[in-house]
């Protein structure tokens, strides 16, 4: 059973996958790489001069996998929560169990509505963390805001709700940097 399971493998749930491995969580992430980068070009993010958005999906989940991450090019179908967290469902019919959820589906939000969570018009209501009204359970990305979708802020959700779930784990604020040795 997977600590943390990352439904959506664009910039926020690549994002959260890479800050929640790095620190020793055991995070599996399912998507189909259908995300909408792979029709971008990015000029505005910071650090990148100019990347194509399939070559920022090849060096991202390369990345992700690096720190153990586990990608799985599965479609998830279904959401139900369980005593100790949630279970998925993908469209091969595999079951798979985690303690948290982090659903990263872009502007299709038919897993977040299936759940009951709340719709506005800007997207899937959250809070400043990307909790949203069910424990355990975030939402990320474009998701949470429909009309408006720039990777770099994608990223930062997936980045905000990791960094939320690694408290949560330490029972203390967490941050995560590097230094030069």
């Amino acid at each position: 059973m997977a600590n943390v399971i990352i439904i959506g493998d664009g910039p926020a749930g690549l994002s959260a996958a890479l800050f929640l491995s790095k620190n020793g969580q055991q995070v599996t992430v399912f998507g189909i790489d259908k995300t909408a980068m792979h029709s971008a070009k990015l000029y505005n993010y910071l650090g990148i001069p100019e990347i194509i958005g399939s070559d920022f999906q090849k060096v991202a989940r390369a990345q992700v996998q690096k720190f153990g991450a586990q990608l799985h090019a599965q479609e998830v179908t279904g959401i139900e929560q369980t005593e100790t967290g949630f279970a998925i469902t993908t469209a091969g019919g595999e079951r798979h169990e985690s303690k948290y959820l982090v659903i990263a589906e872009g502007k299709s939000i038919k897993l977040a509505q299936s759940l009951g969570l709340t719709i506005t018009s800007s997207g899937v209501q959250v809070d400043h963390n990307y909790r949203s009204s069910i424990e355990r359970l975030y939402v990320v990305g474009r998701s949470t805001r429909l009309a408006r979708s720039q990777a770099i802020i994608s990223a930062g959700t997936g980045a905000v709700a990791a960094l939320d779930i690694l408290a949560s784990e330490k029972g203390k604020d967490f941050v995560d940097y590097d230094t030069v040795s």
